[in-house]
């Protein structure tokens, strides 16, 4: 790299392997490879999609910080989960996807140099993005366990120190599944109070729990409300993927700079996108089609745990992916992935890049490929590993 930037930014994996499915242009592929669904969007962000293609209003740069109806929405949205009253004018901005508001975020937040804390393994994207912006990782190692993954909160919040200017956090954290919960945030309370660091929350998956309870958001948290800043995305729970919306909302201040940010960066986000998004954040409904959408995904999730029962797999709590840890198989991640594609046509993520730990575990997508489909993966996997 010429770019002194991006000599620690090592890709995702993702799209390489994605490329050679496409590429192989065969059917049988099962596609677990990327974090895409086949579950249609909200209804009514259909018809609000079709009604702006003829809106003028729709195509147009106009207003930078996003629609004010999506801003509303959004403000509201994250209020009813928070149990706060977020301003729509001053405390949100519409952003291009979810990691176009985390990068905004952390710029908006981080000095080259300081820390961020989040925990291991994590998404790449997420790491990159912190490396992009001068940051330096600071990972917390989670655990996996015969019920799932689970972090040390004390250790969570030991991490956080005087060179610490953000804690981001998911949940249910990509690609394990790892779900926080109010002791977590009682810990970090604390420690940002402590070291004047901000939260910073993913909540692009926070309804997409399989324990049936409602998202523990931190800045329910008392301790929090003026740390939190919640970066949301209508990707995953609204299944809009191509549509490029997210928002990002928190205290006035911080969001003036995000804002700021935002107009030197991407600058608008997606026209005839907007109006679909709010339209389906607003819908009477939308709990109950984030609920009917996790069912299914958690039914996906079941038949691939039964199918590899015979494999060092670990139950995520939510979420889209599951992680196999390919060291009791003796083989690395990537070999396993070959095999895979090679010997059973399957399209699976390795981790190399996604932590410290990363490069242990096989990621595999379960969101974008029906039950029926799903059915044969351990022979598939019993064929890839003879």
């Amino acid at each position: 790299m010429t770019v002194t930037r991006l000599r620690d930014i090592p890709g995702i994996g993702v799209d390489t392997v994605g490329d050679a499915a496409d590429a192989a242009g065969d059917p049988e592929f099962l596609r677990l490879e990327n974090l895409d669904t086949d579950l249609r969007p909200p209804t009514v962000a259909i018809a609000a999609t079709h009604a702006a293609v003829d809106d003028d209003a729709a195509n147009s740069y106009l207003p930078f910080q996003g629609h004010r109806s999506l801003r509303t929405a959004a403000a509201a949205h994250v209020g009813r989960i928070s149990g706060r009253h977020y301003d729509a004018d001053t405390e949100c901005v519409s952003v291009a996807g979810g990691l176009n508001g985390i990068l905004n975020t952390l710029l908006a937040t981080v000095e080259p140099g300081q820390e961020v804390v989040l925990c291991d393994p994590i998404y790449a994207g997420l790491v990159n993005r912190i490396r992009l912006a001068g940051g330096i990782p600071r990972f917390v190692p989670a655990q996996p366990t015969a019920d799932g993954w689970t972090i040390d909160a004390e250790r969570l919040a030991d991490a956080v120190g005087p060179n610490t200017a953000a804690v981001l956090m998911m949940g249910p954290a990509m690609p394990t599944g790892l779900v926080l919960d109010d002791h977590h945030w009682s810990a970090l309370a604390d420690a940002c109070e402590r070291h004047n660091a901000w939260l910073i929350y993913d909540a692009a998956m926070e309804r997409i729990r399989f324990d049936g309870r409602p998202p523990s958001h931190p800045a329910a948290h008392e301790g929090l409300v003026q740390r939190t800043i919640t970066v949301g995305s209508a990707s995953k729970e609204l299944r809009l993927i191509g549509w490029r919306v997210g928002w990002v909302v928190g205290p006035a201040p911080i969001m003036a700079d995000i804002r700021l940010v935002g107009l030197t960066n991407v600058v608008c986000q997606v026209g005839l996108a907007q109006e679909a998004v709010a339209a389906a954040l607003d819908a009477p409904d939308a709990d109950a089609d984030v609920a009917a959408a996790t069912a299914e995904w958690q039914r996906r999730c079941e038949t691939v745990l039964d199918q590899l029962a015979a494999y060092p797999v670990i139950r995520p709590h939510g979420g889209w992916s599951l992680l196999i840890d390919t060291r009791p198989l003796e083989l690395t991640a990537l070999e396993l992935s070959q095999r895979l594609f090679d010997r059973a046509k399957v399209a699976a993520t390795p981790m190399d890049g996604w932590g410290p730990s990363g490069r242990h575990y096989l990621r595999i997508v379960f969101a974008n490929e029906p039950v029926e489909r799903l059915t044969d993966l351990g022979d598939r996997f019993r064929l890839a590993i003879r």
